[in-house]
């Protein structure tokens, strides 16, 4: 057993991942399941300029990852943001939000993936429509089987994902190259066009940003890493930088082979490239891969979710029996069977788009909290220094990026994201009030 749990004779998680398996892992997450349905959607907004908003949002994205390495390297705790707003600020009301926002987001994630798994497995198969249900609920299952496993076993699964996904971005790029520089790239819509490109870039750069999203999952397996203060900002940095390469190529390759109005209208964008560059190879590949880019989502989803009830619990947050470890297997069990029951829920409600739309704006309210702790953190003298460090002026641009994005997103989506955003900000300050009212009455 390991010297941390000699000291108080309770199970920890155990310490196994290195920066490689990090950045994998943090790699896996963002170059998900999006990247395969948004290209099309993206190239809608900005035309062949879309290489041009993914780069605004790699901007975006790298400013608040660094935030996130640089506390990676000061606190290697798991909770993530919870913990950080926490130490910043001190107000256990706002960790608690943040931190249940981050597992709201998780978990819609989670079971959308479930859903989109199921679909296209029974579409690849030729099953009955009532079959994406059972698989749904069946897939889930193996999931939470594999991430109460061990996060060895969850790691080892994510780099296999990770490596599909990749390798069917990769095979896009080299059969496609051959068409670059066939047309214009700076090209927009041209009922768009007294926008201006940059305005129609910064807008459709918001769409794009959420194709980055996912590197914030990496702090929340601090406890589990090894030399956190090391792993995580070389891990964190490497995955967004890859991730940038690969979208950028992607979509430069994918304007370049099929034209911008054909790409927007594709129900699979990637395919459409493929099936014109390289008409040899079978359409189903890009489709098997999408299967292992969905599974990965899910799966690092789920295991963040489960580290973040965990972390919560450890700072008193939430009941202290949900942050247990299983003696053997030194995952937070209770934890992962409570949020499968919840995933259950969710998948068998039904429609759960809106509620992940309205995640996202969650999402940077709390990358703008992040900032904001770092800020705070960074300027008092009592807080020593991590390994890695970064300009104070980088988490204030990422206040302002992140603010900027958010206002943005707030003025083009309609009233459901936002309505359900708000719902679920004040349930999860309900559910604060009702913890505090039995803590008190207990005493």
């Amino acid at each position: 057993m390991a010297a941390q749990d000699a000291r108080d004779g309770t199970p920890h998680l155990r310490r196994s991942v290195g920066t490689t398996q990090l950045a994998l892992y943090a790699l896996g997450s963002m170059v998900g399941s999006g990247i395969y349905g948004l290209i099309g959607k993206a190239a809608g907004e900005a035309g062949s300029a879309i290489w041009l908003s993914f780069l605004v949002a790699l901007f975006a994205a790298l400013l608040t990852s660094l935030s996130y390495a640089s506390l990676g390297s000061r606190y290697p705790r798991a909770g993530g943001a919870a913990y950080v707003t926490d130490r910043a600020f001190g107000l256990p009301v706002l960790s608690f939000t943040i931190g249940l926002a981050l597992v709201a987001s998780g978990l819609t994630s989670v079971a959308t993936q479930s859903k989109i798994f199921a679909a296209i497995l029974a579409d690849l198969a030729g099953w009955e429509a009532t079959s994406p249900a059972i698989i749904a609920v069946g897939f889930l299952l193996i999931l939470s089987g594999i991430v109460f496993r061990g996060i060895r076993e969850s790691m080892w699964v994510n780099v296999v994902c990770t490596l599909m996904e990749v390798s069917g971005l990769l095979l896009v790029i080299a059969s496609g190259i051959s068409y670059w520089g066939s047309v214009d790239y700076f090209e927009i819509p041209p009922e768009r066009a007294d926008m201006g490109i940059g305005v129609v870039v910064l807008q459709a750069s918001v769409l794009a940003f959420f194709a980055f999203i996912g590197f914030e999952d990496a702090v929340n397996v601090a406890e589990e890493c090894k030399e956190p203060e090391h792993t995580i900002p070389r891990g964190l940095v490497i995955a967004t930088l890859a991730a940038a390469v690969l979208y950028i190529a992607v979509s430069i390759t994918a304007v370049s082979v099929v034209p911008w109005q054909e790409l927007a209208n594709a129900a699979s964008p990637l395919t459409a490239v493929m099936q014109k560059s390289a008409p040899s190879i079978p359409a189903e590949l890009m489709t098997f891969i999408a299967l292992f880019s969905v599974a990965n989502t899910a799966l690092v989803n789920y295991v963040t979710a489960s580290r973040l009830i965990y972390g919560m619990s450890g700072q008193g947050l939430l009941p202290s029996f949900i942050g247990r470890v299983h003696k053997t297997r030194r995952t937070p069990h209770i934890a992962i069977a409570a949020l499968l029951c919840v995933l259950l829920l969710l998948v068998v409600a039904g429609q759960i788009a809106d509620l992940a739309a309205a995640t996202v704006l969650l999402l940077l309210v709390i990358f703008i909290a992040v900032n904001a702790s770092l800020v705070v953190l960074k300027r008092r003298a009592s807080e020593a220094p991590g390994r890695f460090e970064i300009p104070i002026v980088l988490p204030l641009m990422g206040i302002a990026v992140c603010g900027m994005l958010l206002v943005t997103r707030l003025a083009s989506s309609d009233w459901r994201a936002p309505a359900l955003a708000a719902a679920l900000l004040a349930g999860i300050l309900i559910l604060y009030a009702v913890m505090r009212m039995t803590k008190a009455s207990e005493r």
